[in-house]
């Protein structure tokens, strides 16, 4: 039988979800190959490219390699290129380099910045629509402190440190929120008062964040204005300059930055696609996403225009996410069989982050979180994609780049949790913990320091079944004194065991793994070996997150047999301190560690390359 070729066109949030579902659905039918077509070998995580613009995070933090997303999907063909055209009679999508043909095309090229025909604006201002627009705007607003910081004309020195953002709705809102924590950070760094730095949002609009509820955006209005943010509403911009923002209102600022946020229309490439547009350049779909007028094509994502309940699916992460979906599942029951499944859009809300710690968010039609909550239930959604999209591994990466490897205390604990620490202190830590397991598993091994060997063929385990009637175990022994709890020892007490025996449920369990007087001697060899395995790796530094979890494990494992006591519950705190990374000074995991994630990074993902074909 012929092949089925599905080509998707984008690799945003609408393409990757549509991929992701076609990829999934269809993976036990041979005769479908999916091919994913975008001008770059990486998705963007778009929204949260004001974090980058505004110097939160390193800009490889929101670039998620296709190669990485796609990589166990063997009927995805990736490709990086440019589509100049479309021949639907022939059903080919043309690229700068190459054809393929479609039996099925879905377009998700997404949107761009709609500079609503402003005069300057292209020429002078800066849009946020892509990671290229993100960095842009990063070493610029460096650059321009930089020299400012040096400017002795007071008139250019404050032109230069205003920085103005047009359109207050969640995209110009999150950017003047990232400069509003960026700013003590430029002053300090380039030695300036942050005072001099003066931010301003400008709306045509009568309110800021109009989208959403009002209480909700009194309370961004509320805290900007307490960060001295100035917020000018009814007041459109009419001409951007090298050098000036003109306002409606005549108001002229002086200032070398306009980042434009007000507005998004349909991706220019489609022009010339040969189907029917409307409002800001969308193409128009029916419920199916299927495009007006167009055999087997589907749009998705901004690039749609589809009314539903009289208004246009809104250009969100949601909406894209689920008309992506919509169309996906279309295609399966064309080539699979089945009823159609017409768009059923499912909006839980709206997120928006002021700066890293403030935010506001506004959920189920009917909950209102601010502050703590609201960027907690953010960091939520975000890692909710990444489960959705199967990405373990940038689901990884995003916890270490908004928790761990942030600096300047900018995240929502406010740096509390910040890896960027010097773990060299903790090596005589490490190695003593180590040190104290080794003398522990040698004690074991060979009977030293008053102690019985592990390796002999007496069972010195504590378990019932396991114990010899006649054995000391079962004479009379002498009265000691009553146990006394605590956490350190104290000289002539007796310290106190966390169990004094094992809980039914646990003798259970070891009941079956160790049921016999055999069993239960090579468990007892097998135990202090383990011990002294983790003693050196922790000496030496080798897998020390691993081997201080196992050290855990063992703990607990001697607590619930009833041979562990209250004054070294310590083992476990010193455990977690030195699962932050201990190992890689002065210790094996520096160099173990990147060459094991290296080697495994190439054998499950492949080799990243920049060019997908």
């Amino acid at each position: 039988m012929p092949q089925i070729n599905v080509v998707v066109v984008g690799g945003g949030f609408a393409g990757v979800s549509a991929a992701k579902l076609l990829s999934k659905k269809l993976k036990k039918n041979n005769r479908v190959e999916i091919t994913l077509i975008d001008r770059h070998p990486y998705h963007t995580y778009m929204t949260e490219l004001h974090e980058v613009a505004g110097g939160r995070v390193e800009p490889d933090a929101i670039q998620y390699d296709l190669q990485r997303l796609f990589s166990r999907r063997k009927n995805v063909q990736l490709v990086t290129d440019n589509v100049i055209e479309l021949n639907h009679d022939d059903k080919t999508v043309v690229t700068e380099n190459g054809q393929y043909k479609y039996d099925y095309l879905v377009l998700g090229m997404g949107g761009e910045a709609n500079d609503f025909g402003t005069p300057g604006v292209k020429e002078n201002g800066f849009t946020l629509w892509s990671w290229e627009d993100a960095v842009r705007i990063r070493r610029h607003i460096e650059d321009t402190v930089a020299l400012a910081a040096r400017e002795r004309d007071l008139e250019k020195r404050a032109a230069m440190l205003r920085f103005v953002v047009c359109g207050s709705g969640l995209t110009g809102i999150e950017m003047i929120g990232e400069l509003v924590d960026w700013k003590p950070v430029l002053a300090e760094k380039y030695h300036i008062d942050a005072s001099e730095i003066e931010l301003i949002v400008v709306e045509a609009l009568p309110e800021i964040l109009s989208t959403i509820p009002k209480v909700s955006s009194s309370k961004v209005e509320k805290y900007l204005r307490k960060k001295k943010v100035r917020i000018l509403t009814e007041a459109p911009v009419v001409n951007v300059t090298a050098h000036s923002v003109e306002l409606k209102t005549e108001e002229v600022l002086a200032t070398h930055t306009l980042i434009w946020a007000a507005g998004v229309k349909a991706n220019s490439d489609i022009e010339d696609f040969g189907t029917e547009k409307a409002r800001a350049g969308r193409l128009v779909a029916n419920e199916y996403m299927e495009a007006k007028d167009l055999e087997d094509v589907y749009v998705i994502g901004d690039l749609v225009y589809y009314e539903e309940n009289g208004k246009p699916t809104p250009q969100i992460v949601q909406a894209a996410e689920q008309t992506g979906h919509t169309a996906a599942k279309n295609i399966v029951a064309k080539i699979e069989g089945g009823e159609k499944h017409p768009h059923e859009s499912n909006y839980q809300g709206t997120l928006v982050s002021v700066g890293s710690t403030y935010g506001v968010a506004y959920l189920f039609d009917k909950i209102h979180l601010s502050g703590f909550l609201a960027i907690l239930m953010k960091h939520i959604v975000n890692l909710k994609y990444f489960f959705d999209i199967r990405s373990g591994y940038y689901m990884t990466q995003y916890i270490f780049h908004e928790f761990f490897h942030i600096k300047h205390k900018r995240n929502i604990f406010r740096g509390h949790l910040s890896r960027y620490g010097n773990v060299l202190w903790s090596v005589p830590l490490r190695v003593f913990y180590g040190s104290m397991w080794l003398v522990e598993g040698l004690k074991k091994a060979f009977g030293i320091l008053g102690s019985e060997s592990w390796f002999k063929d007496q069972v010195l385990l504590p378990f019932s079944w396991l114990q010899n009637p006649t054995s000391g175990a079962s004479e009379a022994v002498e009265e000691v004194a009553k146990p006394i709890f605590g956490l350190s020892y104290a000289y002539g007490e007796q310290p106190m065991m966390i169990l004094d025996h094992a809980p039914g449920w646990f003798e259970s369990i070891m009941k079956i793994l160790i049921p016999n007087t055999e069993m239960a001697l090579f468990f007892q060899k097998f135990m202090t070996c383990v011990e002294i395995a983790i003693a050196l790796a922790l000496i030496f530094g080798l897998f020390t997150w691993l081997t201080s979890a196992a050290t855990i494990g063992l703990v607990l494992s001697f607590t619930l047999s009833g041979m562990f006591y209250w004054v070294n519950i310590w083992f476990i705190f010193v455990a977690i301190a030195l699962m932050n990374g201990s190992g890689r000074a002065f210790g094996l995991d520096y160099y173990v560690i990147p060459w094991i994630q290296k080697k495994a990074g190439t054998i499950w993902y492949g080799k990243s390359t920049s060019i997908h074909t």
